[in-house]
Formats: C-alpha cells, sequence, structure tokens
C-alpha cells in the first residue's frame, strides 16, 4: 500500500515536472484576468488636451484594445493636460489604484525627472511600460511672413523668434532649446499652453510665430495640411539622424551640428534630449500593479498594433506604426536617466531648471 503511494506521488511528481508551466499557468492567469477585467472599464489618462496625436491614438486604443483583454473591458480616454505631463504623471503615480484598470500616455516626462525638478513626485523607472506605437522625431516651423528664412537667419538675428511650448518636456520647448544650445541661435519661448492646438491658433494670431512639433503630427492633420497647402509656414530643421522622407528638403540637426561644428559635450546633451523621438508616445502604468495584468496589458497592446482595423485607421489618420516593446521602453528609460554629473548638469541648465 505505502509502494503504491509513492509510486503515484512518483508518477505526479514527473508529470508536473515534464508538463511546461506555461500550459497551466497562463490559462490560470487569464482565467483570473477575465473574472477581474469582466464589467470594469478601464482608463486611459492622456497628459494632453484633445485633438493632437497622443489624444488620437489614445482614443484608437480604447476601440481596439478591450478586445485583446480577458473579459473584455470598455476603455475610456481622460484628458489632464498640464505642465507638459507632470500633473497626469503625479496623478497616476500617486493618486491612480495600481490596479490594471489605469494607464498614462505622457510627454517625455524622463527630462524632468533627469534634471530634478521639484514638481516632479514619480520615478519614471517604476512606472510599468506596455509600450510605445511610433517613434517621433521633431520638424520646427515657422511662419513664412517671417524674416527667418532658415537657420542661419535665426543664428544671425538680434531679435529671438518667438515660439510656443506647452511646458519644457514637450516639442515645443526641446527643439528650439537644442537649436540655442548646439548653434548659437535665439529664441523667446512662451511656456504655458495648454496644448498644440492652442499653440497653432496662437501662431495664426501672431502672437508667436513658431513651434517644435513631431514630423507625423505635422504632416498628418490640421492645419498642417492646409498651411502646407496655402504656403503659411515654412520648416527650418528635423531631429531625425536621416532626413525623414516626408521632410526631404529640410536639413537635420545633425547635419546642421557638423556644419557649425558643435563641440561634442554639446552633442552629448542633445543626444540625451532627442532620445524623446525614440520614446514616441509611450503607454504605462503606475507602480506596483500585478505583474500578470502587466503582462496582459502589454499583450493586449501589442495585438492590437497589430489588428487590421486599429491598422486600417492609422494609414487613413497618417499616423505611423512603429512599435517598440514594454521590454526595450523599460531599458530606454533606465539608459537616459543613467548619465554622468556633467551632462545632467548641462541638460539641467538648457532646460532652464
Amino acid at each position: 500500500m505505502k509502494q503504491g503511494m509513492v509510486l503515484t506521488i512518483i508518477v505526479a511528481s514527473v508529470f508536473l515536472i515534464l508538463t511546461p508551466w506555461n500550459t497551466w499557468s497562463t490559462s490560470n492567469v487569464w482565467a483570473q484576468a477575465e473574472l477581474f477585467y469582466q464589467g470594469k472599464t478601464i482608463k486611459i489618462v492622456v497628459g494632453t488636451t484633445p485633438v493632437g496625436l497622443y489624444d488620437r491614438w489614445s482614443r484608437l486604443f480604447a476601440r481596439y484594445m478591450g478586445k485583446y483583454i480577458p473579459g473584455n473591458p470598455d476603455i475610456i480616454v481622460q484628458n489632464m493636460p498640464g505642465a507638459g505631463s507632470l500633473v497626469s504623471a503625479n496623478y497616476v503615480y500617486n493618486v491612480a489604484k495600481p490596479d490594471g484598470l489605469t494607464l498614462i500616455m505622457p510627454l517625455s516626462i524622463y527630462l524632468d525627472q533627469l534634471i530634478g525638478r521639484e514638481e516632479v513626485r514619480f520615478d519614471v523607472r517604476k512606472f510599468h511600460w506596455i509600450g510605445s506605437q511610433e517613434k517621433s522625431h521633431m520638424i520646427l516651423y515657422m511662419r513664412a511672413d517671417t524674416p527667418y528664412k532658415s537657420v542661419e537667419d535665426i543664428i544671425k538675428t538680434e531679435k529671438p523668434a518667438k515660439c510656443g511650448a506647452t511646458g519644457t518636456s514637450s516639442a515645443g520647448y526641446l527643439l528650439p532649446k537644442i537649436v540655442e544650445d548646439t548653434l548659437g541661435a535665439k529664441f523667446q519661448i512662451v511656456l504655458g499652453y495648454p496644448g498644440g492646438p492652442e499653440i497653432d491658433l496662437a501662431v495664426e494670431r501672431g502672437e508667436v510665430v513658431c513651434k517644435g512639433v513631431t514630423i507625423l503630427a505635422y504632416f498628418s492633420r490640421e492645419p498642417y495640411l492646409t498651411w502646407q497647402k496655402k504656403g503659411f509656414v515654412r520648416l527650418l530643421v528635423q531631429t531625425g539622424r536621416k532626413r525623414d522622407p516626408l521632410a526631404p528638403g529640410v536639413p537635420t540637426i545633425y547635419e546642421l551640428m557638423d556644419q557649425y561644428k558643435t563641440p561634442d559635450v554639446n552633442r552629448r546633451v542633445a543626444q540625451v534630449i532627442l532620445s524623446n523621438g525614440d520614446f514616441g508616445r509611450p503607454m504605462a502604468t503606475p507602480p506596483a500593479t500585478p505583474p500578470d495584468r502587466v503582462r496582459i496589458l502589454q499583450e493586449a497592446y501589442a495585438k492590437s498594433l497589430k489588428d487590421s482595423g486599429l491598422l486600417a485607421e492609422a494609414k487613413k489618420g497618417g499616423m505611423a506604426v512603429d512599435p517598440s516593446t514594454g521590454e526595450e521602453m523599460q531599458s530606454m528609460v533606465n539608459e537616459v536617466l543613467d548619465q554622468p554629473p556633467e551632462v545632467v548638469s548641462r541638460v539641467s541648465k538648457l532646460l532652464g531648471n
């Protein structure tokens, strides 16, 4: 009798050892997730105002991501602009429950943390990164009726060009500051606009004359499409290492740094800031979100980016898909925050800290 029991235990143990763990653990995780998410609503908090690409991408995910999450929860979008996404990031990090029902799509808040802004109440490394659906290099537009026909004109001018920006982590702020630091151009940056559309209106009214914006945003929506047709603005510089096919006649910042013989330390500082383009428009969850729900959200995010319906809508809206995984995002975050004091000091000075 005892030998039979021992034999049974041995056989059962061998079965468990030889059976791949994920054939039962994954099923169990998904079953539990289905019970949790069924009848629930996930909220995507967007750190910008409506209309822009952050908002458009979040609403696109809201339409498709739910069907790849067990229990098929509803997904809604909440815009929470302010201080270049610091308001939304502080909220999600410190207030939102880490239960897998809150996601955030912020601007490149890693820079605010890198330079130690006192408003930062989060650690970017502790967010759980779900992924990013694109790379978003920047381009600087200028009203065509200004005397600034090229970057060289801005370098030589005695009257700085006035650009608009939401906050210090936005493209509207970062690109002019990089051009200042690496090439010696002169800008006056007006901060505090709630979102990109409000800056565009300010440009039309003549309150400001320039703005840094992502290339994809510029070539995918209004008012830029109409502006291009009317010749209302001109494009002066872009931030990719190679010229984007959408803007083949616009020089890159790297070409201009070679032309103006920018010192190495300035180049390194520029590279830290330009990592913003590789982050794209990322999605994350708060710290302490259960690992199984993080994994489910990451998988749902990746599957959404292969959904024919989402891809068709993205293509129609001029929204390119060049994704990064959550693991890749986490690696980028750790790398960009691991900088020597000299670089951190110069980045801090550049960003006006």
